[in-house]
């Protein structure tokens, strides 16, 4: 498929803040130096390791003196600048005790909502791995703005291993997985062990980060996890300094939340993956209840006549989320009408739409070949 390396053994794991640094707040080298050697036992196994990380604005703290997370933008990409290279080294020097050269990658979501800049990317990192090294990646906070940057690197971690057409995304993380309830307030809550799909009802058991350090939760996780079933690539969410965790997630182990597409889950173009994943969403489509069978169940276009409200401001070409009328995400895809167009169109059939805009005739307001259904 266009767009898709294909190395077989591609395994891509990301390591949040609260993980990655100490209770003093600094990077922690002796977290960093276990999963340097877990990544190296793997590299032996014949796996390709691509390292997603957080901390650049921990380290960055460390190396300015700084106490507190700054609170406005332009302080905490102060860290960013001060910090990436700071981590970059730490890793640098780590995996040169195995041999193994590190390769560092910043990516931006404007990076990869260019669709040649996302081929581009994808090409570089299929090389470090072709040349043996591990990249280890980071969101370049220095430069991203708000509206453009992907709000937690789970969702990085998740677009880098559907563009990497990975055997395996796991997420180390400050829990043991994704629980029943929060286990903090609540001694009842059980670990969720295996997700085959992620209904709504699984998504609500998540909540938001609550590190003073960390942007992303378990929501984010799961968003992420749900990301990469669809492009059927099994997701581990673990405990990260649980002892060999990442190893044993990589080699199919019973450990945290494992999220495993079915057999019989389809698997999605490299163009479909780049629109839902990849792309950012200009506005979105409602849908009643029978147009979400159709998309859902029955593999349809997104047709005007199903659709019941249009927000947000975008043109003809634009990808939109796709949304259930409880508000629940059921997709993206590139819009065949414009926001002032959807609004004149939705509710009508395409017979009814020829009649005043003849230019629209038969046009779904998206196509399926260019719809990712989560």
């Amino acid at each position: 498929m266009e767009g898709v390396f294909d190395a077989p053994g591609v395994v891509v794991v990301k390591i949040g803040s609260t993980t990655l640094v100490d209770d003093a707040g600094r990077p922690d080298r002796a977290f960093i130096g276990s999963l340097c050697e877990q990544a190296a036992r793997l590299h032996e196994d014949g796996y390709h390791v691509v390292i997603v990380s957080s901390g650049a604005v921990a380290a960055g703290m460390e190396r300015l003196g700084l106490t507190e997370r700054p609170g406005d933008t332009p302080g905490r990409q102060a860290c960013a600048a001060a910090g990436q290279a700071a981590l970059t080294e730490v890793y640098a020097d780590l995996l040169a005790r195995f041999d193994i050269p590190c390769g560092q990658v910043l990516l931006t979501r404007r990076d990869l909502t260019d669709r040649e800049g996302y081929l581009n990317a994808r090409n570089t990192l299929g090389r470090l791995i072709e040349l043996g090294a591990i990249p280890v990646i980071n969101e370049n906070d220095t430069i991203s703005v708000a509206e453009m940057n992907f709000g937690d690197n789970d969702m990085l971690g998740a677009i880098v291993a559907t563009m990497l057409n990975a055997d395996r995304y796991v997420i180390l993380s400050d829990v043991d997985g994704l629980f029943t309830a929060n286990p903090a307030t609540d001694p009842d809550a059980q670990l969720v062990e295996l997700v085959e799909r992620i209904t709504p009802e699984l998504a609500a058991m998540a909540g938001g980060s609550s590190s003073a350090v960390g942007t992303g939760g378990m929501a984010s996780k799961v968003r992420a996890a749900r990301a990469t079933m669809v492009a059927g690539i099994p997701t581990t969410i673990c405990r990260g300094r649980l002892e060999g965790s990442f190893v044993d997630a990589v080699h199919g182990e019973h450990i945290g939340t494992r999220f495993e597409p079915t057999a019989d889950a389809p698997h999605e173009s490299a163009r479909k993956l780049w629109i839902g994943l990849a792309e950012m969403a200009r506005g979105s489509l409602t849908l009643d209840a029978g147009a979400r069978r159709a998309v859902v169940e029955g593999g349809a276009s997104v047709l005007p006549v199903g659709v019941t409200e249009v927000e947000g401001t975008f043109a003809s070409g634009d990808v939109v989320s796709v949304l259930d009328a409880e508000g629940n995400l059921l997709g993206r895809g590139v819009s065949r009408y414009s926001a002032d167009e959807m609004v004149r169109v939705r509710g009508l059939s395409l017979d009814v739409i020829e009649r005043f805009m003849p230019e629209k005739a038969g046009t779904p307001a998206i196509h399926r070949d260019e719809l990712l259904v989560f």
